[in-house]
């Protein structure tokens, strides 16, 4: 008989800060101190991965946290392999929670003889033994539908809405919500209808990939405070550009909310010397010793909100209820004081 009393989580090497922070989250709901599983995620020389797991874990509820950020594909196989390590020593069932979906990009062909790696990725989960997943803010919120398990995608909006709230207290009348493109109005509308403030658009065409021929500001946004809103900064080339012809057209501030700071290559550099007055991100992706470092970047916690989806799916309650800000207020109670 499963003899399941109480959620158990392990972790890869992926996000470790994160995966505590998720534990200690747990322990002040429930009461009982709720640790990380005792086992161990190594490589051998040649650099195999390899798992043991020290705990048993025979008919347990288990979720896995691991982002597969960089690197993606060392992450990707810590992940399959502390599924299998599960699954053959009988955990009752085993939730992926996937802070990260690396890979989300390539969620369609866009020319001849290209993979869609996206799917590639769901059916590995799937065919590891991961019975659910749960993740933040997808690239596409169609990659759900890859999966032929249960797929729970939270969103960052109601969490930086708190923020906002919090930060630009006393001026929310000036503030602007700005998509950096065309493709990302759905998400940028979301926060936009939370906080109550209107939208604007950057329009940019490319001559060629990885160039940016020319940027458009769709909207006025003359004296505003203009919030740019994305769900990934990775080189950040286009967002310092966005922030520049936003001031170029009259803004008064620029600041970015993005959820997932990939910040590879020169990024953090761009961001330190761009016209932005600040970057927020969340700890979604590890943040590096330069991420830290960076005074324009700050760094928002999701502990709280997937601790919560954690026990509300370990005990079969809604998980779509975090997406109303009057649920996650409490949450974050001791983040954004009233």
């Amino acid at each position: 008989m499963p003899t399941t009393t109480a959620p158990k989580l392990i972790s890869g090497n992926a996000n470790r800060p994160l995966a505590t922070a998720v534990a200690r989250r747990m322990s002040l709901h429930r009461g009982v101190n709720v640790g990380l599983v005792d086992a161990r995620v190594e490589r051998f020389n040649d650099q195999e991965i390899f798992v043991e797991v020290y705990e048993n874990v025979r008919g347990e509820d288990m979720f896995i946290i691991q982002p597969t950020s960089n690197p993606a594909n060392d992450n990707l196989m810590e992940l399959l392999i502390i599924a299998d390590a599960l699954r053959r020593s009988s955990a009752a069932r085993i939730t992926a929670v996937i802070p990260y979906f690396g890979y989300a990009r390539q969620d369609r062909r866009t020319k001849a003889r290209t993979p869609i790696s996206a799917k590639l990725v769901a059916n590995l989960i799937a065919e590891a033994g991961i019975e659910r997943v749960l993740t933040l803010d997808l690239h596409a919120t169609q990659i759900q539908g890859f999966f032929d398990i249960p797929v729970d995608n939270l969103y960052a909006s109601p969490v930086f809405a708190l923020d906002i709230e919090h930060e630009f207290k006393g001026r929310m009348d000036e503030i602007m919500v700005v998509s950096p493109d065309v493709g990302g109005v759905a998400r940028a509308r979301e926060l936009a209808k939370r906080i109550n403030a209107p939208l604007s658009i950057v329009d940019k065409r490319r001559e060629k990939p990885g160039e940016i021929a020319e940027m458009t500001v769709i909207g006025d946004v003359s004296g505003k405070t203009c919030i740019i809103v994305d769900d990934m900064v990775d080189t950040a080339g286009t967002l310092c550009k966005a922030a520049e012809v936003l001031m170029e057209n009259g803004a008064k501030e620029v600041h970015s909310y993005i959820t997932h700071g990939v910040m590879s290559g020169p990024a953090v550099d761009r961001v330190s010397k761009s016209v932005m007055k600040s970057l927020v991100i969340t700890d979604s992706i590890e943040p590096t010793a330069a991420v830290k470092g960076a005074e324009n970047i700050r760094i928002v916690p999701t502990a709280p909100m997937f601790a919560q989806a954690i026990l509300n799916t370990w005990n079969g309650t809604s998980v779509s209820s975090l997406f109303d800000v009057d649920t996650l207020g409490p949450i974050y109670e001791g983040t954004y004081t009233p």
